[in-house]
């Protein structure tokens, strides 16, 4: 019987599960049998691998200013809105690897995001569209994956990151405008001027790497059980400055492609 809130792709001995109900997101990456997604809560922004739209990352108290006007988002983790207005909406499937949703009641102008999967044995890539369906919009978007630290028959997840430039968190933990070397982690920060893609390795397991057409990528690696490897077309709390502005005819799009190697 078909399941009409779960839609899974298999290739080789990789397989991905879309969650159609909460979010579309991939509710399950597994290689070889072993599951990589990561579950660390039961909150919407705590597990899998979900869509972020129309905005990526934190926004300040939630106020969006554009125009002459100020336009409120729920604050979803107080005192500000996060990780957009689709990661617990219903998605539909619309072809065989092309999943949509609209951008909600939420969000201020109607829009549409979709979502494009390509599994192989060894890859999964992903494309993201996020279309404006009437007045333009500012807008960012990414994908935010959790990651399980331990796999059995592996030393704990190390993250591989060579990256020129983070961007500082000031103390409401929004990037405070100045741009400086990456210190040591642990991380709950957004890098740029990646020089290579950011990797997982697995001791004795799997090796995957993120790579994206993203410019931004957060890295939180502060939980003990998980760690995020998260691409996003731009910086959190950065609406304000329209990095993207989304038209009917020039929407905001994103690919990324995880690859890792056979298991052992």
């Amino acid at each position: 019987m078909s399941d009409p809130d779960h839609v899974t792709f298999t290739a080789g001995d990789a397989s991905v599960t879309v969650d159609l109900r909460h979010g579309g997101r991939l509710s399950s990456l597994s290689i070889g049998g072993v599951e990589l997604l990561a579950r660390i809560g039961t909150g919407a922004i705590e597990w899998g691998a979900y869509i972020m739209a129309p905005y990526a990352g934190r926004v300040r108290h939630g106020v969006v200013r554009w125009g002459d006007r100020a336009y409120q988002l729920p604050v979803t983790m107080p005192p500000h809105a996060i990780h957009g207005t689709v990661l617990s909406r219903r998605w539909r499937q619309i072809s065989d690897a092309t999943f949509a949703c609209d951008l909600g009641p939420d969000w201020p102008w109607p829009g549409l995001v979709t979502h494009t999967i390509h599994l192989t044995a060894q890859s999964l890539h992903l494309g993201l569209t996020v279309t404006a369906h009437g007045a333009p919009f500012p807008a960012s978007a990414g994908w935010h994956p959790w990651f399980r630290r331990h796999l059995p028959g592996c030393a704990p997840a190390v993250l591989s990151l060579d990256a020129a430039t983070m961007l500082r968190r000031g103390v409401d933990g929004l990037p405070d405008g100045t741009r400086v070397t990456p210190p040591a982690g642990p991380y709950d920060d957004c890098f740029t001027d990646l020089r290579s893609p950011a990797a997982i390795n697995w001791p004795g397991g799997p090796h995957l790497t993120v790579d994206s057409s993203c410019d931004y990528l957060v890295v939180y690696d502060e939980h003990p059980d998980a760690l995020c490897l998260e691409p996003q077309t731009a910086p959190p709390n950065s609406l304000d400055q329209a990095e993207s502005v989304v038209r009917p005819t020039s929407p905001l799009s994103a690919t990324t492609t995880w690859t890792w190697s056979a298991l052992p």
